[in-house]
């Protein structure tokens, strides 16, 4: 159990072969530690794998973490997270979702679930206020994610004789079929990169369905509810949060992607497409939006909504448009819709389909590997789709992703992968800490897991985006603090509101461009801070989380313990990994994104890796090797293996 607030008191292991239930000694040290979400679950991972694991192993563990803001009402908090090692990369990764599942799973009263072994046949579970039922899957394998989350809903209202309330993770085909990014499906929303869904596939579990009756108890009621509407009062006021989403949620980047270079095109061979108008947010909420949608307490509710076969559906993001649009050379916006409810529907990830597809468009174009992919040729695609998902002709060999189909057939230079995980939409030449961001990624080519230093350079500020100047440490510190936000619970778009209004509303103005020029030179404040961030022991209006966290759940939080926290969380998952062989040899990029100018004219148009690298493992505190040392872990509190 546990003194504060926000958890549940209970971390539940989960053994599938045996159908053992027990409880996993998870302490009020270990959360003061680690928060929850995906540092609580790196820290199980530390702590149980060797690194002979794989994959596919009936070894391998899945855990299921919420956080202590999950089901809390904090604004924007129904976030979870899948962790396990992924069948894509090879090592430990993560994979965040904004569905109810996590909501329902601390409902019945478990802040995490850890999960070993395998199922002798298809199974989905039933969860009901702590207790565990075993189902068989027979009826559901098979199913599409939304035709899974209905079949298993009706069994569970015939079987308790009436409707009930209840979150449900399921795969689709793609996962039972062990497409190595196959996503895990609650609700509309995807914990999609890594192939969480795979691991669920390779241990026949289809399906958990959560419920029960419990609640997390608030420690101080008053001052959070106090705080909460303060905060979703700015939330709503700042132009990013409370405007840009909600009117055109994430796709409103492709525009501001396209003017800077930074929107990727033609398997990021441009920086920019002539026919982004046609798949940009605008286009988006003119022709196809419904409706805005949210996640449970959230109050951006940038989701867009739109129609498919006259069905109102979940859109696409961002990362979507970009990669079915320009990076394939597609202008019809129809079909990245459909391909986007189609994709949700199979259980697979977006983006990772989206950039296998993109390699072998060009893999073919090149002779490399005869396979009739040819950009600008797409009415064909939602039955390759359905081939990955199934496993079925070219289906068989995209399934495994471009890293693996770069090694068969050649290509490396122009797979835009990293560590196995394709890249997210943005094009890094022009955003060169970003680009560093992919690289040193814990989990291989994520935007997020990177540190988003992008939002710095062109799409919140504008900060020098050629210049390698102050980035490693820029980049250490947003990796530190996006995740320290997302341990609580929360969605990492709630960040955006760390950005000053001004710097958005009048980018133009002196103080926007004085902060702008000045932000390169911070590196060695942010080092200092991070070496030393006791000198941190206060809080800010600007970073609510810390207040959050004193409120909610009763946590002693400053600032500097908030990023230290992050720290810990970002150094466990490195360490962890270091056992299944990443070093700083695996933290690189392709060649076209080091090597070959996006402008031919401008020598500086490419990531200059290397040099930010060394000064990054240095800001870090790690050795040459790309790892944390043992001074450095022992510094953080955790425990030599």
């Amino acid at each position: 159990m546990t003194n504060y607030g926000g958890y549940m008191g209970r971390v539940v292991l989960l053994d599938l072969s045996t159908k053992k239930v027990s409880n996993y000694v998870w302490t009020d040290l270990d959360r003061e530690k680690y928060i929850g979400g995906k540092a609580m679950a790196s820290k199980i991972l530390y702590d149980n794998l060797t690194g002979k694991e794989s994959p596919f192993g009936e070894d391998n563990l899945i855990v299921i973490a919420t956080g202590p803001l999950t089901g809390t009402g904090a604004p924007s908090s129904n976030r979870f997270d899948i962790s396990s090692l992924s069948p894509l990369t090879g090592i430990t990764s993560s994979s965040n979702c904004g569905g109810n599942f996590g909501y329902y799973l601390k409902r019945a009263g478990i802040d995490a679930l850890i999960i070993k072994g395998k199922c002798g046949s298809p199974t989905w579970i039933e969860i009901d206020n702590g207790s565990f039922l075993f189902h068989d899957a027979a009826v559901v394998w098979g199913l599409k994610a939304s035709e899974s989350q209905a079949a298993v809903q009706k069994l569970l209202n015939d079987s308790h004789g009436k409707a009930v309330r209840c979150g449900i993770a399921t795969i689709g085909p793609a996962g039972e079929n062990l497409v190595r990014y196959a996503s895990v499906i609650s609700g509309e929303r995807a914990a999609g990169r890594a192939g969480m869904g795979a691991v669920f596939g390779s241990k026949n579990l289809k399906a958990i369905a959560a419920m029960g009756d419990q609640t997390p108890k608030i420690f101080d009621p008053e001052r959070s509810a106090a705080h909460r509407k303060k905060w979703v009062n700015y939330i709503r006021s700042h132009p990013l949060t409370g405007s840009q989403l909600p009117k055109l949620g994430t796709a409103g980047l492709v525009s501001t992607m396209q003017v800077r270079g930074l929107l990727s095109t033609r398997n990021y061979a441009k920086g920019q497409f002539e026919g982004f108008e046609a798949v940009s947010g605008e286009a988006l909420t003119e022709e196809q939006l419904v409706s805005n949608n949210g996640c449970l307490s959230c109050p951006i509710r940038c989701t867009r909504m739109v129609k498919v076969d006259g069905k109102k559906v979940k859109g696409p993001e961002l990362e979507t448009l970009g990669l079915l649009g320009g990076n394939i050379e597609n202008r019809d916006l129809d079909l990245i819709c459909r391909w986007n409810y189609e994709l949700d529907e199979l259980g697979m990830d977006t983006i990772s389909a989206a950039g296998t597809l993109a390699w072998a468009m060009e893999a073919n174009e090149k002779g490399l590997w005869d396979n009739g992919l040819r950009f600008g040729q797409v009415d064909k695609l939602s039955q390759v789709f359905d081939d990955i998902a199934h496993r079925r002709g070219i289906g068989n060999e995209l399934a495994e992703g471009s890293k693996r189909l770069s090694e068969k057939y050649g290509g490396a230079d122009f797979a835009i992968q990293s560590k196995g995980m394709e890249l997210a939409a943005y094009e890094p030449r022009r955003a060169v800490g970003q680009g560093l961001g992919y690289a040193v990624a814990n989990r291989g080519g994520c935007h997020l897991n990177g540190g988003y230093l992008v939002v710095l350079e062109g799409l919140g500020m504008n900060v020098n985006g050629q210049t390698p100047r102050g980035k490693a440490d820029l980049c250490m510190v947003m990796q530190d603090i996006m995740e320290a936000i997302s341990l609580g619970g929360q969605c990492l778009f709630t960040s955006y509101g760390i950005v000053p209004g001004f710097m958005v509303d009048k980018p133009n103005s002196l103080l926007a461009k004085t902060v702008n020029a000045v932000v390169p030179c911070l590196g060695p404040a942010v080092r200092v801070i991070n070496k030393v961030p006791e000198i941190a022991c206060f809080n800010l209006p600007l970073i609510p989380y810390p207040y959050e966290l004193n409120y909610t759940v009763g946590m002693k939080m400053n600032i500097g313990k908030f990023i230290r926290t992050g720290e810990r969380s970002y150094n466990v998952e490195r360490a962890v990994n270091a056992r299944f062989g990443v070093s700083a040899a695996n933290d690189k990029l392709p060649k076209r994104l080091t090597d070959v100018p996006q402008d031919p004219n401008n020598p500086k148009t490419r990531v200059p890796l290397e040099q930010m690298k060394r000064t990054y493992y240095r800001a870090r505190g790690w050795e040459k090797n790309g790892l944390p040392g043992e001074k450095k872990l022992r510094r953080l509190g955790i425990k030599s293996w």
